[in-house]
């Protein structure tokens, strides 16, 4: 990609001179999540300083990328006063610890989930905006561990494509390279993150939701298996592809906000025993040796090369720490496959007039009116089979996320 070096170069310049107040950008992008959350807690930095600080970087940069739909200003500066004097208060008590864990953090939560007093349109013309008076189980849970939500973040139309060009949103960009995709479906949330106008921020991911911005916009983000976070579209589907999870610019803020994801809801359709400790601590032990199946090419297509000698460096790395790591090919099959299973989870979504649907999403949808649900049922087990047999006794699956460099927009 170093066509997209300038680009990427005099936007890192542009995103420097916003520098701040009493904590500079300069320096506050360097700092993780985790202790941005540390010194808010130890009073080091106010949440109310901090807040501040991303409304104005989002203020200066989302004009130019568009990876906000909405943003909560005077609530998100109410709240961090809030968490402020709660901290002052449990200073004075002695009793800091038992605050939650990301008081006073910002974080970002994407057009698909339900927040308590907001609007959700979900990137689409076809779905009438729903205003909710609750957070969903999602959000319930970030607002739980202390989390200030300061906007909701783009999504493609009901989160079905791999990039974010909604008809109801400009589209949203890449920070390295304004010409380019920022990737879908949680587009907004990798946007805002690589251009720092959030710590980390939530997304989710059916099809690639979360890896795709992910590893265009250069950050971590975990797709959960089913089960582990809780389901907060409200549909029990036994095949739902959907799941929440967390994008930020480091592993150990990712399974941090992991962390305060996973779990369980009542009447939850699916479920998996909690890990034996946190994902967080797993990071600080050692790592048994493992099988690792490694593979550089996709179904859908070859690898870009450079894509592909990534993947490769990768697994050259793990097996110098004493892993076995093997390549073959991956497991065969098409788009075609995987289609009916997609279609037809796309077309469960209530409410929608297949009629203001963008052409590709209308496309899906419709198609998926036509898929029995004993076709797309076959299609999942057939998948599901075909894929178990490739993994075989692998215990680690190693592949580039994505086949090659963000799309131009509007390709």
């Amino acid at each position: 990609m170093a066509a997209g070096a300038p680009a990427r170069l005099a936007f890192a310049v542009s995103l420097c001179d916003t520098a701040a107040r009493t904590m500079s950008f300069a320096e506050l992008l360097h700092v993780s999540a985790l202790e941005q959350a540390r010194l808010v807690r130890r009073r080091e930095l106010r949440s109310s300083e901090l807040v501040g600080l991303y409304l104005e970087r989002i203020a200066a940069i989302d004009p130019r990328v568009s990876a906000f739909v909405t943003v909560f200003e005077g609530r998100a500066r109410r709240a961090a006063q809030a968490a402020d004097r709660a901290l002052d208060r449990a200073a004075r008590r002695g009793e800091t610890d038992a605050l939650p864990p990301l008081i006073g953090v910002p974080i970002g939560v994407k057009d698909l989930n339900f927040v308590r007093g907001a609007r959700t349109r979900m990137g689409s013309r076809g779905v009438l905006p729903m205003w909710s008076p609750i957070d969903d189980v999602t959000v319930s849970r970030l607002r739980g561990a202390g989390s200030i939500v300061l906007g909701k973040l783009a999504t493609s139309e009901l989160g079905a494509l791999p990039v974010t060009e909604p008809d109801t949103h400009p589209p949203t960009r890449n920070p390295w390279d304004l010409s380019r995709s920022a990737g879908g479906s949680s587009g907004g949330s990798g946007a805002a993150v690589a251009a720092g106008m959030l710590p980390w921020a939530q997304g989710s991911d059916g099809a690639g939701s979360i890896r795709i911005p992910s590893a265009f916009c250069g950050l971590v983000g975990i797709k959960a298996s089913r089960g582990r976070i809780a389901n907060a579209f409200g549909r029990d589907d036994r095949r739902l592809l959907y799941t929440c999870g967390p994008l930020a610019r480091s592993l150990a803020d990712a399974t941090a906000l992991l962390d305060v994801m996973a779990g369980l809801s009542f009447g939850e359709p699916h479920w998996l025993a909690p890990p034996p400790c946190p994902y967080s601590q797993v990071l600080d032990r050692p790592a048994p040796r493992l099988r690792i199946r490694l593979a550089v090419d996709s179904p859908i297509g070859r690898s870009d090369p450079e894509w592909a000698e990534a993947a490769r460096a990768v697994g050259r790395g793990l097996a110098g720490l004493g892993h076995h790591v093997e390549e073959g090919a991956m497991a065969e099959g098409s788009v075609d496959d995987f289609l009916p299973v997609y279609k037809h989870q796309l077309a469960s979504v209530p409410g929608v007039r297949s009629g203001r649907l963008q052409p590709a999403t209308r496309w899906l949808v419709e198609g998926g009116r036509q898929t029995s649900p004993a076709l797309a049922h076959a299609a999942a087990e057939a998948l599901r089979e075909r894929i178990l047999r490739w993994i075989g006794d692998a215990e680690l699956v190693l592949t580039p996320a994505v086949i090659g460099p963000p799309p131009k927009i509007g390709a």
